[in-house]
């Protein structure tokens, strides 16, 4: 069941998404060769937490951190480690969400380590084209698969493939509420929008095959051909008009 927020639990999920979209911007700056994974982790759950908030991730279905952070063919679900450094010309992609008086926000960003390949540059912008496109169908009245097409679209357009297995999803009181999104379809099908939605629209793009595997962890999500993925999410606002990015 698709759940309509009213403008009380709408104000409630904006302060929470205020501070996810925060802290993605501080990690432009903060992510540099030379340290873990586990760094970032402490790195958010110390931002989300100073501003009274607590970490979504955090112990949500076993997860053991407060973010996913993703490396290379890393998809999703990376889980975050001491041991795993990152070095120049790494990709990371960090998913992170805010919980506030039981509301959820949701968004996550790929970065670059250091410099990297031109080809490696453009995924992470395509990943990132690709969720405007969509964007522009999340409006009252289009079709739920009209947004997955309009990402499907720019995504092999230029060059690359959709990751099939890992989907959008709504978000409000739960981190995954209905509906499923996913980032790929024919348009025209799935319920219509409604004003009071709020979705996590999320492609998930990689340079080779949508194929994908589950490591030995039971987590963290790979590309079955080893090659570079990238990730970019925010929470979604349909409205009467423009949709609201609230995490931005």
């Amino acid at each position: 069941m698709i759940i309509i927020k009213s403008e009380k639990e709408i104000e409630i999920m904006r302060t929470a998404a205020k501070v996810t979209a925060e802290v993605l911007v501080e990690l432009e700056n903060f992510i540099k060769p030379g340290m873990s994974t586990a760094d970032i982790d402490k790195f958010v759950e110390d931002y989300i937490v100073g501003k009274g908030m607590y970490p979504t991730f955090k112990n949500l279905y076993g997860f053991p951190a407060s973010a996913c952070i993703s490396v290379n063919e890393e998809i999703v679900h990376g889980i975050p480690s001491k041991d795993r450094i990152l070095v120049e010309g790494d990709i990371v992609s960090v998913d992170v969400g805010s919980t506030y008086e039981g509301y959820v926000s949701d968004a996550a960003r790929t970065y670059p380590v250091g410099k990297i390949s031109k080809e490696a540059q453009k995924l992470i912008d395509v990943a990132k084209s690709s969720f405007f496109a969509g964007l522009e169908f999340c409006r009252e009245g289009y079709r739920l698969s009209d947004v997955s097409h309009a990402i499907q679209v720019e995504v092999e357009s230029n060059g690359f493939g959709v990751i099939r297995d890992y989907t959008g999803h709504g978000v409000g009181r739960n981190l995954h509420e209905d509906p499923k999104i996913p980032n790929y379809g024919k348009p025209g099908k799935g319920p219509r929008l409604q004003r009071g939605m709020t979705l996590a629209i999320e492609p998930m793009i990689t340079q080779g095959s949508y194929e994908t595997e589950v490591l030995l962890n039971d987590w963290t999500v790979v590309t079955l051909d080893g090659k570079l993925s990238a990730h970019y999410e925010n929470t979604v606002l349909i409205t009467d008009g423009e949709p609201e990015l609230l995490t931005m």
